[in-house]
């Protein structure tokens, strides 16, 4: 290629890590070996010639990798690289690579490959790393560890379903020929019950019924269910909760006309099912957690989390997942700690409620997380039973101090009397929020719109929140307020692109990826979601929801949530460098402790922050 081709290409590698360290002449030639593909989406997969190895440099474009059985294995957009693993292993390439987008890559034949990395010690290790963690992603999908694999590995999809107006000696007669201890009740192809053994001997057969009574009869009806973005150890927590040995996997559908969503099942995970796989650590801790009867038992207990987060980061978890996981221990430390006080004090005076706010809320915590939360009562209590609550939360907001999750600055905690309120007052609370947006109401839908129910009555719960979609859905006034105040914290990203390095006086405190970061995409998200009326809480939920009802353009939709999973996993590997030098926990991150590759991959996810909030200045402010 002449030079006038050659310079875009030049321009575009002087700037790519580990190119960028390569002599400028050994880099020319580099550029001159090149061969440039276009990949269209329609081809669907790159065809890889096991014959002729070489190097995919990604110049624009998204694909992904993944084993032969469809595992995911890796993301690779602008600026990243595939093929490198069969070049340094001398091994068959096996994976396929699946185009995701459009994509132009260029090529790098291998002896070139070999010679840039004989020439830098750079260059050679940089690709030696990343083959190392394209091995251990592969390593933690063969091995299917439970703290991350998800249910789909594990559901049965083959599933026995049986009409609601069969007959129960028909069902009996089915679960018999195919040997089930269950059935999934269907009718128009969506979910409307299961039918177990436990069900006939306890609703039939104990009774001295006939088998002519319907199935709709003896079912169990709205039963518990799970997604199939769900990880293995949330099932078994589920199942063990509830006292049930049968979950339905189910994919949630839009009905035409109507504002809830159906269920449409995909598989079935059974209590041997979970057997099979192995204990895990969360399920250990949250199992030692429940056969606690004290406080001092409950804080030496709660101990072992911070190991727990060091061995999920050192296994290199997704942050999403370690998230997940961390709540869950939190949710688990909660409900036994009422436990425990409602032993001494009795059963409560009325129906109450625990919610959760903020990052417990949103399922997303992380080391240093601290409390935010609050209780829902059934109405608003007499003298005597504002007691009862006052001993209850007093008790479990400094038990959970005691156990590392600090008091909330702002007070936001059930102990506090301002948010002990009754059903009708929380609705009332909320609806004037909305209506009159001032900056204290704004500030607190930050924390308070990222509600979830812990422990009591969840309907409380239910009613609550169906008072805020419907006070937030498409209230044009309210969410434009929303916009606004979002809009007033930016990534940090100056001029060219630059990352901008907080101070506190002489020290260099570094970039806050926190509130800098994940939290700037949590506020453009819970935007995009009051706005559409949508239920979930957590981040990647509802934006999977918004996607779905095509309330947000899925482009953003998928940057978003690459952007706050890149933020949040080095802010979890920066934790866990801290944690291993014995230096205190904290959200900031000094660039020069980053790779090249991560500074470059830092800044590309800043950019997606910056340009989703662009994108919500104009969707949402611009009648305003």
């Amino acid at each position: 290629m002449d030079n006038s081709e050659l310079q875009p290409i030049f321009d575009f590698m002087c700037q790519l890590p580990p190119f960028d360290s390569l002599d400028q002449t050994i880099l020319k030639q580099c550029c001159q070996s090149l061969t440039i593909a276009y990949y269209g989406k329609q081809q669907q997969l790159v065809h890889v010639d096991t014959n002729q190895a070489q190097l995919y440099i990604v110049r624009s474009g998204a694909f992904e990798v993944t084993t032969q059985q469809g595992e995911l294995i890796d993301r690779i957009a602008e600026g990243q690289f595939f093929g490198f693993s069969g070049m340094l292993s001398g091994e068959k390439v096996v994976n396929q690579v699946h185009i995701l987008e459009d994509g132009l890559v260029y090529h790098l034949p291998a002896t070139m490959f070999d010679q840039l990395r004989a020439q830098s010690h750079s260059f050679d290790r940089f690709f030696n790393q990343a083959f190392a963690k394209r091995l251990r992603n592969q390593g933690s999908i063969s091995n299917k560890h439970i703290n991350t694999a998800r249910i789909t590995h594990i559901m049965c999809r083959n599933l026995t379903t049986i009409h609601p107006d069969a007959t129960i000696h028909q069902a009996a007669l089915l679960m018999s020929e195919k040997r089930l201890s269950s059935l999934v009740v269907m009718e128009d192809q969506l979910l409307c019950g299961i039918l177990t053994d436990r069900d006939l001997r306890n609703r039939v057969l104990a009774k001295g019924l006939n088998g002519d009574l319907l199935v709709k009869q003896v079912m169990t009806d709205n039963p518990f269910t799970i997604e199939p973005n769900a990880l293995i150890f949330e099932a078994m927590l589920k199942m063990s909760e509830n006292n049930i040995h049968h979950l339905p996997v189910v994919d949630k559908v839009d009905l035409a006309g109507q504002e809830q969503q159906g269920k449409k099942p995909i598989g079935i995970i059974t209590s041997t099912d979970l057997i099979r796989s192995q204990s895990s650590q969360p399920l250990l801790l949250i199992g030692q957690i429940d056969r606690q009867n004290s406080l001092e038992e409950i804080i030496q207990v709660s101990q072992k989390i911070p190991e727990l987060l060091h061995n999920l980061i050192s296994s290199d978890a997704k942050a999403i997942e370690i998230g997940r996981i961390l709540t869950s221990v939190t949710d688990s430390l909660t409900r036994r700690l009422i436990t425990i006080k409602q032993m001494q004090l009795g059963e409560a005076p009325m129906s109450f409620c625990w919610l959760a706010f903020g990052s417990q809320g949103r399922q997303d915590q992380m080391a240093g997380s601290d409390q935010d939360n609050a209780l829902v009562l059934e109405r608003e209590p007499k003298q005597t039973e504002q007691a009862y609550f006052k001993a209850l939360s007093e008790y479990v907001c400094h038990a959970l101090d005691a156990c590392g999750f600090p008091f909330c600055p702002g007070n936001i905690m059930a102990q506090n009397p301002q948010w002990q309120l009754s059903l009708k007052q929380w609705q009332q609370q909320f609806t004037s929020w909305v209506r009159t947006p001032n900056p204290k109401a704004l500030l607190n839908a930050t924390i308070f719109f990222d509600i979830r129910p812990i422990s009591g009555d969840f309907h409380l719960f239910e009613q609550l929140q169906e008072t805020i979609l419907k006070t937030t859905k498409n209230n044009d006034i309210f969410i434009a307020a929303m916009t606004k105040n979002a809009l007033q914290s930016t990534p940090p990203l100056g001029f060219f692109r630059s990352l901008v390095i907080e101070r506190d006086g002489s020290e260099v405190k570094g970039i806050d990826l926190k509130h800098k970061g994940n939290a700037l995409i949590n506020d453009i998200v819970r935007i995009y979601s009051l706005a559409a009326g949508v239920a979930e809480v957590n981040t990647s939920k509802r934006l999977e929801s918004l996607i779905s009802k095509n309330k947000i353009d899925k482009e953003i939709a998928m940057s978003l949530l690459d952007a706050w999973e890149f933020i949040a996993h080095k802010r979890l590997t920066n934790q866990g460098l801290q944690f291993n030098k014995q230096q205190t926990v904290s959200n900031y991150i000094l660039p020069d402790n980053l790779s090249p590759l991560a500074r470059h991959q830092l800044k590309d996810a800043f950019k997606v922050i910056h340009e989703a909030q662009s994108t919500i200045r104009l969707k949402f402010l611009r009648r305003f």
